[in-house]
This record gives C-alpha cells, sequence and structure tokens, in this order.
C-alpha cells in the first residue's frame, strides 16, 4: 500500500482544474492524456471545452510531486497525493499510450444532501428514510453498496450526521474523505488514517483500546473485514462501504475476502448477525444528461433460530415490504423506538436543514 502525503491546493497549482473542482456540483475531474472529462451531479460526465496544454500538465505533475516529495517518472509510475478534499492519483505516460492520466476526485467538508432534497429528489421513499434514521438511533451496522463513483461515501456521510455528538465515533480511512469531525463539530471523533506500516487491521484492532462507539471503515475491500465484524460483534457499531451491484451478494462477497476459511459456516453465521442494514446505492443517467443517484435496495440481514436470512424492502427503488426480522424489531424496541418507519426527531431534522 503507498503512502499519500497531505498538502493545501491553491488555484494556481491546479490551473484549469481549478476552474471545475470549485464549482460546487463537480465530484470528478479527469485528464487522460489528452481531453478533459468532468463529472457533474447535475450535469452527468461531460468533455470540456478547453484544451489542456502539454506545458501545464508538466508543470501540474512536477509541482505535485515536490508537495508531495515523492518522484514521478520512468521509475516510479504511480503518484497519489491528498488534501483535505481531494485525492489525485496520476500514471506516468511510460506506462500509459494515451500519455499522463491524472484523476482528481473531490469530497467535500460537507453533506451535500438534506432530507427534504431527498425526497423531492426520489432518493428513496420518506417511509424509508424514517425508518433508517431509527436503525442509526438503536444502533445498528450498516454496510453501503454500490458501482464506483454511485455515491456510497456520501450516503455513509449523510446518515453518520445523526449519531450523537457524545458517542465516540473512529474513522479508518487512507484518503480522508469522511470529514467526520468537520461535518459534526463538537462530536467525539477520532480520524485515523492508514498507509505504510499501519494497516486497516492495525487500526481496526488499535480502535478497540480507544472506548468507540461507532467504528467507521471507509471502504471493505480485503481480509480486515474479518477484524471490523470482529470489532461489531463487541457492540461497537459502525458503518462501511463496499463495491456490490446486488446485496443479495454481500455476504459472499464477505466471505471472499475474509482469511479463515476453515471454518466457513461459522464465519457466514458472523455476517448475518453482524450486519444488519444493506443499502444499494445506484447512479442512473437521466435524460438530457442529468444524473440521479438514489437507494435501489434496502435489506436486512438477521440469523433466525439457525437459518440466516435477507428481508428486502426496497427494491428498484420501491418499497416492496414493511416486514422486519425479529431481531431488528427487538433492537428498535430496547431503543425505545416503538413505531420503526416513525422517526420521532425527523421534523426537527429538516427544520435544522439536515
Amino acid at each position: 500500500m503507498s503512502e499519500t502525503m497531505m498538502f493545501e491546493p491553491t488555484a494556481e497549482q491546479f490551473g484549469i482544474f481549478w476552474k471545475y473542482l470549485s464549482l460546487p456540483q463537480v465530484t470528478d475531474v479527469d485528464y487522460n492524456g489528452h481531453e478533459l472529462w468532468i463529472t457533474d451531479l447535475q450535469r452527468g460526465r461531460y468533455l470540456a471545452e478547453e484544451e489542456v496544454s502539454p506545458s501545464f500538465i508538466s508543470a501540474f505533475t512536477h509541482n505535485i510531486s515536490n508537495c508531495v516529495n515523492q518522484q514521478f517518472n520512468h521509475a516510479h509510475k504511480v503518484l497519489e497525493a491528498d488534501t483535505r478534499e481531494l485525492r489525485i492519483s496520476m500514471i506516468h505516460e511510460s506506462a500509459s499510450g494515451t500519455g499522463i492520466s491524472i484523476c482528481i476526485r473531490r469530497s467535500p467538508c460537507f453533506v451535500r444532501n438534506t432530507l427534504k432534497d431527498m425526497v423531492q429528489k426520489r432518493y428513496c421513499p420518506e417511509k424509508i428514510l424514517h425508518l433508517l434514521l431509527n436503525c442509526v438511533h438503536a444502533g445498528m451496522n450498516f454496510v453501503f453498496g454500490g458501482e464506483p463513483g454511485a455515491g456510497k461515501t456520501e450516503c455513509a456521510k449523510f446518515f453518520m450526521q445523526f449519531i450523537p455528538r457524545e458517542e465516540r465515533v473512529i474513522t479508518i480511512e487512507d484518503s480522508l474523505e469522511m470529514h467526520y469531525a468537520q461535518i459534526n463539530p463538537g462530536a467525539d471523533t477520532v480520524e485515523l488514517r492508514v498507509g505504510a506500516g499501519f494497516s486497516y487491521t492495525d487500526a481496526i484492532k488499535a480502535s478497540l483500546r480507544q472506548n468507540p462507539s461507532w467504528l467507521m471503515l471507509s471502504e471493505a475491500r480485503s481480509v480486515e473485514v474479518t477484524s471490523l465484524l470482529e470489532q461489531w460483534s463487541t457492540g461497537v457499531h459502525g458503518f462501511t462501504t463496499i463495491h456490490l451491484d446486488d446485496l443479495r451478494k454481500l455476504p459472499d462477497r464477505i466471505m471472499n475476502m475474509m482469511n479463515d476459511v476453515n471454518d466457513a459456516d461459522r464465519m457466514e453465521d458472523r455476517i448475518y448477525r453482524y450486519v444488519n442494514v444493506g443499502i444499494l446505492i445506484r447512479r442512473m443517467e437521466q435524460p438530457g444528461g442529468s444524473v440521479r443517484r438514489y437507494i435501489d435496495q434496502l435489506c436486512f440481514y438477521s440469523r433466525e433460530g439457525k437459518e440466516n436470512k435477507i428481508s428486502m424492502l426496497v427494491k428498484n427503488g420501491e418499497l416492496v415490504s414493511e416486514e422486519l426480522p425479529p431481531d431488528i424489531k427487538r433492537k428498535m424496541e430496547e431503543n425505545g423506538i416503538k413505531n420503526p418507519f416513525l422517526c420521532e426527531r425527523f421534523e426537527q431534522y429538516v427544520r435544522e436543514g439536515r
């Protein structure tokens, strides 16, 4: 795993890139060696009109490599760098037949969505928003699935803001994108960043001695998911994201990541016991080039007796069932939630602009 260094960006450094990165709806700026492509939440993905000169690209890559004190040349073909809101990835022309490739992803220190907007834009039915807020209040464990660029982290950031400020949240990321402390001022939080000499597994295990109430892993990718489930089994709550196209595939995806193949049945049972809520985010191109993001699937994972079950409540963006598994109902009742589909603080949150 390569280690990235953080620096503060300037408009002068980023040149033409900055014109687009400063727009609030822009999430990605990509240069493929001869063209500049922009990803915008409203307009979708489009080709920028400006031509990008080779001299600017040379100056930009040289500047970024100096900022993070890393080489970028024939011998060191990949460079990654971070600012507080930007994640930069560059591939050298010696490894790319189309020329230097630059991808800049923007993850702002604020939540783009509000409850009101999510209802108006058909992100999900209002009843589901009530349910998910109650799931947060009940301390359930969430996995946000979707394809790259679907908006998994943005959805996770949105629901994180409803965690009580006094409950300690530890975030674990390789690139700091959750911005929990900035989005939730006054909250008890520790932001851990993994890199060379400090892996995801190291960070998860170290977190247990930091008195967490919530453990947030930016993305479940490999064997660290075993440690994550171990922590969740202790009563620590948490969120994570995963690349996925169907929530019914989640248990198999996690099983393939886990490093204990000698007791597969026991490991599968732990997935159904300690992963509570599955949310699949879909990104869909609209007529005219705009983009719609929405909750395509919502399910609960549960273990009833000796049987593992997936209870699907939302399919294709539509509410198809209101039947909750017994253990999910029990978690709601234990936290004083009488009606899972009615969040008593919903109107207060709307008034607060959340």
